[in-house]
């Protein structure tokens, strides 16, 4: 198998709805998005599925070496194999991946966030690091799109957190932060227990209509100059908002059960925005 092979695969067995965008991409930009969203991937299943935090945290401190390993001219995964060629073209950074790895180190040190200043925080490396790459790769051309990339970033993982309470919890996780759950009055264990509750039901109102704000935000930010080549990120803003709106129509029956919506959904809200320009 070949690294863009290997890539490829990893990037289509996620499921994700961020590969729906990308087939619409031209090959070189649609070569570079894939590889680095297998190393995304890559990353980020190391501390889902390595169950012993010591052997996760040797993994991670592998991939920092490999990745500055393959900014010396020398990479060995074939993730990393894939994604060096794209590197000139798009101007990628070392500092980014790097970014990427911190945030997913982040989940073996820390399982609660107090305020949500302190899950920006978070949210910031793991999310906001990867949409100013994506746009960098989409094709951006003026500086007020990063700050685009990192508010729409933070809006999709906002919305993971919403979608995945409880998977998250059945891992010991809990990324609402502490205080707007004193704020609703709903307690630690009863999230790790995964009970439905009218105060849970409110907490997660709280959460949507925040994610909701700020994808407007993010919106809001795109410079027109700019909104052709970002179609891929307005496509998975699409698919996400939709996804969201989904949970919300079914009062946030979350902690029992993933929603998600069907490939077919998804090409076909992809295909509008493409088409049609609209969301």
């Amino acid at each position: 198998m070949t690294p863009e092979q290997y890539v490829q695969q990893k990037a289509a067995a996620s499921g994700s709805s961020f590969y729906y965008a990308f087939l619409f991409l031209p090959p070189p930009r649609r070569a570079a998005i894939t590889a680095f969203y297998a190393f995304c991937r890559e990353v980020d299943d190391v501390v889902d599925e390595v169950t012993d935090p010591g052997v996760a945290r040797t993994k991670l401190a592998w991939w920092h070496a490999e990745v500055a390993q393959s900014f010396a001219g020398n990479p060995s995964h074939p993730v990393m194999r894939a994604l060096m060629p794209s590197v000139p073209a798009f101007g990628l950074q070392q500092e980014h991946l790097q970014a990427v790895i911190r945030g997913c180190e982040m989940d073996l040190e820390q399982t609660r966030y107090l305020d949500f200043p302190g899950l920006q925080r978070y949210c910031h490396l793991v999310a906001g690091v990867v949409g100013e790459v994506a746009a960098r790769i989409f094709g951006q051309t003026q500086a007020q799109t990063t700050e685009y990339a990192h508010k729409l970033g933070l809006a999709f993982q906002l919305t993971n957190i919403i979608r995945d309470v409880g998977e998250d919890a059945m891992r010991g996780r809990i990324y609402l932060p502490v205080n707007e759950l004193q704020q609703f009055d709903v307690k630690a264990h009863e999230i790790l227990q995964r009970k439905h509750s009218d105060r849970f039901i409110a907490l997660m109102r709280f959460q949507a209509k925040r994610a909701h704000a700020v994808y407007e935000e993010a919106l809001a930010l795109l410079p027109a100059q700019d909104r052709r080549a970002q179609k891929p990120g307005l496509m998975m803003a699409s698919i996400y908002r939709t996804l969201l709106r989904e949970i919300e129509a079914d009062d946030f029956q979350v902690l029992n059960q993933r929603t998600s919506l069907t490939p077919v959904r998804k090409l076909w809200l992809a295909w509008k925005v493409q088409a049609l320009g609209r969301m």
